[in-house]
């Protein structure tokens, strides 16, 4: 059993150096300076640039003069030395603390668990250990090597790091294919409503016919009874018209076919002499309630789990394996396609944004036009909201009006949603959890989904298209913008700030830039003869890869788009009727 006398503990407890500073904490990294102590004694925070063994104090450069000629033998030491300036007491206190007692400091080491621990710890917890020492006696005689064990934290921090991606990419991967999933239900609930819809009109139409025919039955009755006594009125008048008027020949008729009449009239009455109401009734299939009341659900909920394809490495460098066309002009423009947005629905649906004609055409999975729809303005950009829902950026036909219009695909239809109204030009548009972001050709705007105004982002109004088209990185904490007329691929945080500018001779004149669901960064743009289709860097450091140049067929790219269901990368151009599916791997 170890015993200690209190003295012994106290031991070298009176280590810390007395001394000024401040300290920040700025989330899990310490950040310490200090202060310089004679500007402290006047309340004033000045950056202390020396440090005097002799006096344990700090001195600005303004203090430590009066300091050197008060006391000439004093050597401080500048911050070149700072390996001979005290630990900032933030520090100290940080490492002394104990984990399980805050309020104490660590004063003792036990062998037999490897555990540091306090004088309460050592009491509760270690008093039968055969192995507890103080740390000032452990440290004798080793050697710490702090450098390996920094370099050893530093690899930590960077597997940790890649740990946090990759759950929060998988935090949107699941969020993802929850919103996916979330339309498959209401689409399944749109089939069912269909199905009783159907059932429903078709148990109306029964009704329906059921009540014409008794309907019609007892028509034809009212109309004979309608026949008869006008007919019967109609001999009556006549016979009291020619009572006094001595006309055998007409009496005789008159009574002839008073007779007639009359016995027509009484089997017609003996025909239907039973009175009855008729009415209808229904009698509901309790089957079908009955079967829905049992259900639990429209399915089954299931989860599956999968490596995050890409997340790794979103530097991966693409590799073309080919190029198809596909013209999507339809008999109703009237002028070349201008395709300026591409989008890529997770069905497979392809919708596409034709600025000279006005108008977004949804292409199938062969790329092949099989629905569209005409806007009154010029649309200029697009995004996916929804699994089966787009926003377009709309100008016009006024100058004033500037809008987002919503649109679903609904059976191959493009069908017309809401409109949000907004108070400048509206050019590229991307979105991510909830947050619209739209460029007005010189500065960058965060709307929420129901438009309502978040804030300015970016702005660099030196110029016109200087904030052109925009994406948005899988994660959210990356904003990538181009700059067609200063030829730069800004990358924005989620706040606005700049964290890179990327510019190169190969970057002139960006038109599209898109990220694909691995987090590559794919750029378009150039001028004649200069064209191309290039492949950054996820930190927009460095071209990765050349896709398309001219001579490839990639004349005047404006728009580019990644289609993660055929891994192919679908790029749209400025006067061409066609656009170019390049295969990728």
């Amino acid at each position: 059993m170890a015993t200690f006398s209190q003295s012994s503990l106290d031991k070298g407890s009176d280590i810390t150096k007395s001394f000024s500073q401040s300290n920040i904490d700025k989330g899990s990294d310490m950040i310490q300076d200090f202060l310089c102590s004679t500007c402290e004694e006047k309340k004033l925070d000045k950056m202390a640039d020396f440090y005097c063994e002799s006096c344990l104090k700090f001195y600005c450069g303004k203090c430590v003069n009066m300091h050197n000629k008060l006391f000439t033998k004093h050597t401080p030491y500048g911050r070149g030395a700072m390996k001979k300036w005290p630990v900032a007491k933030k520090v100290e206190d940080f490492l002394l603390k104990c984990d399980i007692h805050k309020e104490e400091s660590l004063k003792m080491y036990c062998d037999d668990h490897s555990e540091l621990c306090c004088t309460n710890c050592a009491f509760l917890k270690h008093r039968l250990c055969q192995k507890v020492a103080l740390i000032s006696d452990k440290v004798k005689g080793q050697s710490t090597d702090l450098q390996k064990l920094s370099v050893s934290i530093k690899t930590i921090l960077e597997e940790i790091k890649k740990l946090q991606d990759n759950q929060e990419a998988s935090i949107q991967y699941v969020q993802s294919s929850y919103d996916k999933q979330l339309h498959t239900i209401q689409k399944t609930r749109q089939n069912i409503n269909s199905a009783l819809d159907t059932i429903e009109q078709k148990t109306l139409k029964e009704m329906k016919d059921t009540l014409t025919k008794l309907q019609a039955s007892s028509k034809s009755d009212v109309d004979k009874c309608n026949r008869l006594r006008d007919e019967l009125k109609q001999l009556r008048d006549a016979i009291q018209d020619i009572s006094d008027k001595s006309k055998l020949e007409l009496s005789f008729i008159a009574i002839r076919k008073c007779k007639d009449k009359i016995q027509q009239s009484e089997t017609f009455l003996k025909e239907n002499s039973l009175q009855a109401k008729v009415s209808i009734t229904f009698l509901p299939n309790h089957e079908i309630v009955q079967y829905l009341s049992k259900l639990s659900g429209f399915g089954q909920i299931e989860h599956s789990t999968q490596p995050l394809m890409g997340q790794e490495d979103p530097n991966k460098v693409i590799t073309v394996q080919g190029k198809f066309e596909h013209n999507v002009k339809i008999s109703s423009d009237k002028e070349v396609c201008y395709i300026c947005a591409i989008c890529v629905l997770p069905e497979g649906q392809v919708l596409v944004v034709d600025n000279n004609n006005a108008n977004i055409k949804l292409l199938d999975q062969q790329y092949q036009v099989v629905s569209h729809w005409s806007a009154t303005g010029n649309p200029a950009g697009m995004c996916e909201i929804t699994p089966s829902e787009v926003a377009v950026t709309l100008n016009g036909p006024d100058t004033n009006i500037h809008e987002v219009q919503f649109i679903t695909v609904n059976n191959r239809q493009l069908v017309m949603g809401k409109k949000l109204p907004l108070q400048h030009e509206c050019r590229s548009i991307a979105f991510h959890q909830g947050d619209l972001y739209i460029t007005s050709s010189n500065a960058l705007f965060m709307y929420t989904l129901s438009g309502k105004f978040v804030s300015k982002m970016y702005e660099e109004p030196s110029g016109d298209l200087t904030v052109d088209s925009c994406a948005v990185s899988p994660t959210g904490d990356k904003l990538y913008i181009t700059n067609y007329n200063k030829h730069k691929l800004l990358i924005l945080a989620r706040d606005g700030s700049v964290l890179v500018t990327f510019t190169d001779p190969a970057l002139a004149w960006p038109t599209g830039v898109n990220v694909t669901p691995s987090g590559q960064v794919l750029v378009c743009g150039g001028r004649y003869p200069n064209y191309y289709i290039i492949q950054l860097d996820s930190e927009g450091r460095r071209e990765l890869a050349t896709l398309a140049t001219e001579k490839d067929g990639a004349s005047c790219p404006w728009s580019i788009c990644y289609n993660r269901h055929t891994s192919c990368i679908i790029v749209g151009f400025a006067n061409n009727n066609s656009i170019q599916v390049i295969k990728a791997q």
